[in-house]
């Protein structure tokens, strides 16, 4: 049975044997060298032909797989009774194509989580030293100074945590332009009209009224809606713009 190696550029001489491995539908525990030997070379050959410098760099896994398929062909030695079995040429083989393939996934995990983390808008860090920095301070005086001198720890004390609750609570209701995007469009199914205070009614925070706001901007400018606001400081009417028909 014969194959026909398309002349792909691949990144490496593992991508080429790996590719024509699973094209033949052999198992990689169960590799038929003689075959993908004769492909592979078949392959280095045509690419001789485009590129001789990059021809180079598939040799060396060429002249490994001539190796082992020669090693295979030999007629194998009769052992003798309580003598370990030979090595499979192919173990080495094996054991390097699946190293490259758990790092072949690896890395597209890796370029995955970089794709979306390239999406993700974090809040920049703040100065917090004013109300956290541990000041050494001489407690003298009345009697009056030590309650005022307590109170004010107390309210910097509570400065503090209100920070931290704020910024654990953006952390958790943080999400993607798309998905508020998504969930104001819900809202306009079966109603032609919103208004902006419906939007935000169930969760009416800073962040939630920022995203909502820049969602529905992003929903302008693609056309989906349109907004009108009778007075200033007013409460804005959002109108669903039906596809296809100009604002």
């Amino acid at each position: 049975m014969s194959y026909k190696v398309r002349l792909d550029l691949f990144e490496g001489p593992f991508e080429l044997l790996i590719y024509l491995i699973e094209h033949a539908r052999m198992s990689v525990y169960d590799i038929k060298v003689s075959e993908i030997t004769t492909q592979y070379l078949e392959y280095v050959s045509k690419l001789q032909e485009i590129d001789p410098q990059l021809a180079q760099e598939f040799m060396v896994l060429a002249a490994e797989l001539i190796e082992i398929k020669s090693r295979m062909l030999l007629p194998g030695r009769q052992k003798e009774e309580g003598e370990a079995e030979e090595d499979d040429p192919r173990t080495g083989l094996v054991q390097r194509i699946l190293e490259y393939k758990q790092f072949r996934e690896l890395a597209s995990m890796l370029d995955d989580r970089q794709e979306q983390t390239s999406h993700m808008h974090v809040k920049p860090r703040e100065d917090l030293s004013r109300w956290t920095g541990e000041e050494d301070e001489l407690l003298t005086g009345s009697t009056e100074q030590l309650v005022r001198a307590f109170e004010l720890f107390l309210i910097r004390r509570q400065r503090i945590d209100e920070i931290r609750r704020t910024y654990r609570r953006q952390e958790e209701n943080r999400r993607s332009m798309e998905t508020r995007i998504s969930e104001i469009s819900a809202m306009f199914k079966g109603r032609k009209t919103l208004m902006f205070s419906e939007i935000i009614r169930e969760d009416p925070s800073v962040f939630n009224r920022i995203l909502s706001f820049m969602s529905l901007l992003e929903m302008m400018k693609q056309g989906g809606i349109k907004a009108e606001q009778k007075k200033r400081y007013g409460d804005i009417k959002l109108t669903a713009v039906p596809a296809g028909k100009e604002q």
